[in-house]
């Protein structure tokens, strides 16, 4: 069972009216902060389902529309389908009104709240009330700095270093490079960008002769390379956080050649990387998985019925080259430039296999999911 809600209203798209819960905010203090007492409720209560929310700030691209369905189908699985009662909500990416939901949640008495935050520091008062509650909180992709939220994710820092080092070998340490960044004021694009210039300063022979936002979206980032490209001299190498294939577009648009280009696992980025519109691109593919709500959500579920520690959790982040990106399996192509092809993980010891009706529809995939957390 699952419910969805707008980011408009209070008004429920799904059957339970958060309007009351919306006005009745919490305005008292965290009595007694962070401490031992403020601990989750655990456990099935009288064979009850778990009341389990997902807060997402952002509907702004394919790559949260994917994680939404991802959670979608999970409540339609088991083990969560006989265990979880699941609402979801978006804010577009508006701290004021996530926050405002989040309250809700508290006032509903969720059993716990999985996070995609607009903010790292936003919303971390909010959190912090939802912990003092009893409530748990799992923040991942753009976590908050609260500790009183765990924290589910690759490692942004390394992301954003990895693609950048691997541009530095592919130039020779020299050339010109563009930086085509995400969503301004989240933790994942801080923290990407922190990484890539972390390499750039061990190799003055780069330069970045730009850096401008594409917000993860392949529109958005193809209509602002197109802007600045006609004032850039030749460009080396593309160094993307999201909307990868559209840079390429726009780079074809302006009978520019593509260079080496490092980016994310967008399904056009990767059709490149094995021939498409009739070019070849020689790049690297990371991905910022959208299971990682799956993750998530199985955090969670283990926390409350006390079959996992209270600890944050890092997953590696899947990658492909030119050389080993293969059809079918890690890009797809019959589905959409925009769609995400990491929305499932491959290979012996993946995370979490799920099917691409899941990512694309919110559709159960048939038999049981299952989700494999690091070992305790």
């Amino acid at each position: 069972m699952f419910m969805e809600f707008d980011n408009q209203t209070a008004d429920p798209i799904g059957g339970l009216d958060l309007t009351g819960a919306t006005r009745r905010t919490l305005i008292t203090g965290l009595a007694g902060g962070l401490g031992l007492a403020a601990l989750p409720r655990f456990g099935l209560a009288n064979g009850r389902k778990l009341k389990i929310a997902l807060s997402n700030s952002y509907i702004g691209n394919e790559w949260r529309i994917e994680m939404v369905n991802l959670f979608k189908a999970a409540l339609q699985m088991e083990p969560y389908k006989s265990e979880i009662e699941g609402s979801y909500y978006n804010s577009g990416n508006n701290v004021s009104q996530e926050s405002q939901q989040i309250s809700g949640m508290i006032a509903e008495r969720a059993d716990a709240i999985l996070v995609d935050a607009a903010s790292p520091t936003g919303l971390n008062g909010i959190i912090q009330q939802a912990h003092a509650r009893g409530i748990l909180v799992v923040s991942f992709d753009n976590v908050v700095t609260t500790p009183a939220a765990l924290k589910v994710n690759t490692d942004q820092f390394k992301f954003g270093e990895t693609l950048a080092e691997w541009l530095v070998k592919k130039l020779g340490g020299k050339g010109n490079v563009i930086m085509v960044t995400g969503v301004a004021g989240t933790t994942v694009n801080q923290q990407r960008n922190l990484g890539a210039e972390s390499v750039w300063k061990k190799h003055p022979g780069i330069k970045v002769v730009s850096r401008f936002a594409g917000d993860w979206d392949s529109a958005t980032a193809e209509k602002n390379t197109a802007s600045v490209l006609p004032s850039l001299p030749k460009v080396d190498g593309i160094w993307c956080q999201g909307g990868t294939d559209g840079v390429l577009k726009a780079f074809i648009a302006a009978n520019r050649p593509l260079p080496p280009t490092a980016g994310e696992a967008e399904n056009g980025f990767r059709k490149f990387m094995v021939g498409y519109m009739g070019h070849k691109v020689d790049g690297l593919s990371i991905g910022q998985p959208p299971y990682l709500v799956l993750v998530a959500l199985e955090l969670a579920r283990q926390v409350l019925n006390k079959k996992y520690p209270r600890k944050d959790i890092t997953i590696p982040f899947p990658f492909v080259t030119d050389a080993t990106v293969k059809p079918g399996v890690t890009v797809f192509p019959n589905l959409p430039d925009s769609f995400f092809a990491d929305f499932t993980d491959s290979g012996p010891d993946a995370v979490v296999k799920v099917c691409v009706d899941a990512a694309l529809h919110g559709k159960p995939c048939g038999g049981k999911l299952t989700v494999h957390l690091p070992k305790a």
